[in-house]
């Protein structure tokens, strides 16, 4: 009996459906925009107001530009304002890629990856990218991580291009770039992740990164590092070590294992390494923002992940002078 080939591909989420069509068509790619930020009921960004309408030509089709008038402020708006997508000329099914594609590769993708596939300039792809990983990063003030936290840090080295033919006059340069930049994170035992850069790694730098980051009564899991030695009286939830120059990775519950697993398999094995090759300082954090959302959206398929990082996208707002 011939198996019923009917049902091939339904398994798929609504958002994973519509997302191939967004990526194809521009006026497709609006309108899922506009679905997934407003849902039925357009309202003004500019002041709020729920009397819009949607401005359309003398043949009665939708506006080139995708217009919408406000009946309350009296101007006109797209799905862009407030976003990051404003002030921005790349077609939002070209977003939409980039949004889809930073959240199904789980090592990331490049900016050289988007200018192939898009025919966007490299400019414009890394502009693209680092709005994204901005819109990744969208909560400046997530809850406090609570019971038993992990903490840790690791060192990011960046790599020069072309480091044998660089001349005299960029040896400082070069030598900035072989210096090691410090990434800070803590995680809660099957929770979420939290992490930065820091210029260095100091018990002040520290204790203000878990002051800010964990409740006062979680109890912190590190390794035997100097660094974390102040946590022993001050901290009242406790602190709790192992011994890793000893062979020690873990005394009952008390590990730092998942963190760890964060900065090798998601951050830097993964990602940094893998797949960018070379970061410089001044963008390091966008990159930690995105592994971070990642590995915070874990449980998540694919669909739903876009989902969250383009929902994510409003209100944010990044300005550069890398223009499309």
């Amino acid at each position: 009996m011939a198996r019923d080939q009917g049902k091939v591909g339904e398994q798929k989420s609504e958002i994973l459906q519509a997302i191939p069509a967004a990526c194809a068509d521009e006026t497709a790619a609006v309108e899922f925009i506009e679905r997934l930020r407003w849902g039925n009921e357009p309202w003004c960004p500019r002041c709020g107001d729920l009397n819009a309408r949607q401005m359309q030509d003398r043949q009665g089709n939708r506006n080139a530009r995708y217009l919408w008038r406000c009946h309350g402020c009296k101007k006109q708006f797209t799905v862009r304002i407030g976003t990051i997508f404003e002030d921005s000329r790349i077609p939002l099914r070209i977003w939409c890629h980039g949004f889809w594609r930073a959240c199904s590769s789980k090592k990331g993708v490049s900016a050289l990856q988007i200018q192939r596939e898009t025919g966007l300039s490299y400019k414009s792809a890394l502009f693209l990218m680092h709005r994204i990983r901005f819109a990744m990063g969208a909560d400046p003030r997530p809850p406090k991580r609570s019971g038993a936290v992990q903490a840790d840090e690791t060192y990011v080295r960046g790599k020069p291009r072309h480091k044998k033919r660089m001349s005299e006059r960029y040896s400082a340069r070069r030598e900035e770039w072989s210096k090691k930049t410090p990434v800070f994170a803590v995680v809660e035992r099957n929770g979420n992740v939290r992490a930065r850069p820091m210029e260095r790694v100091t018990s002040q730098t520290v204790g203000a990164a878990l002051a800010e980051w964990i409740e006062p009564s979680a109890e912190i899991h590190t390794d035997e590092s100097r660094v974390y030695h102040f946590l022993g009286k001050p901290w009242p939830g406790g602190h709790q070590s192992v011994n890793h120059s000893a062979g020690e990775y873990a005394r009952g519950p008390v590990t730092t294992n998942s963190v760890e697993g964060f900065f090798s398999l998601f951050l830097l094995k993964r990602g940094l390494y893998g797949t960018f090759h070379s970061v410089s300082k001044k963008h390091l954090h966008r990159y930690v923002d995105e592994f971070a959302f990642k590995y915070n959206t874990r449980g998540l398929d694919d669909g739903e992940r876009a989902l969250v990082a383009i929902r994510s996208a409003e209100g944010r707002q990044l300005r550069s002078r890398i223009r499309p």
